[in-house]
């Protein structure tokens, strides 16, 4: 987790049982046959839902057969495809819990344009249908279902060379590792 995070949210000093360990863009950690490396993130680091607790914003890069690329909460950056490196796949963040997005998160197009620049052989949607504020299903329901299928649209226009995967809640993929 990013380093400082437990000062930054007290309830994890709770855990028990877990290995934790406090990590900065650049670290990397073996877990297994992985390799974990940690990436930047463009964020404000906020971690509600309790007062103004920060602690970095985090990606993480994922490498075992293939590299999947775990971007968290984070808006787009300039030199995000050389952060995070060539990756197979990337899990993208295309929404949030509320009918807007400020600084520091991806939307569909946003997310679509990290997809061209990140030219990874397949891309998941996700962060978004989760977590809506009560009421809002029946006030924008379309804001709370359709940035998947908005970013399915954008990326074929974007990044026609990426397979996009939008999974249902339980569904998986496996991609072919190229050897």
């Amino acid at each position: 987790m990013p380093r400082g995070a437990p000062r930054a949210v007290p309830g994890l000093r709770r855990l028990r049982g877990l290995r934790i360990t406090e990590v900065a863009p650049g670290d990397e950690v073996r877990i297994g046959d992985l390799l974990v490396r940690v990436v930047p993130a463009r964020h404000d680091g906020r971690r509600l839902p309790v007062g103004p607790h920060r602690s970095p914003a985090l990606g993480y890069v994922v490498t075992g057969e293939a590299r999947t690329y775990f971007a968290g909460d984070t808006g787009l950056f300039d030199d995000m495809a050389e952060q995070v490196g060539p990756v197979d796949l990337a899990l993208l963040p295309v929404g949030g819990w509320g009918p807007f997005l400020g600084a520091g998160h991806l939307d569909a197009g946003r997310a679509a344009r990290a997809l061209a620049w990140l030219a990874p052989r397949a891309a998941v949607p996700v962060h978004y249908g989760t977590y809506w504020p009560i009421g809002m299903d029946a006030v924008r329901p379309h804001e709370f279902h359709a940035p998947g299928d908005e970013f399915v649209r954008l990326a074929a226009e974007t990044a026609p060379e990426v397979t996009v995967h939008k999974l249902g809640h339980g569904e998986r993929v496996r991609l072919e590792v190229a050897r």
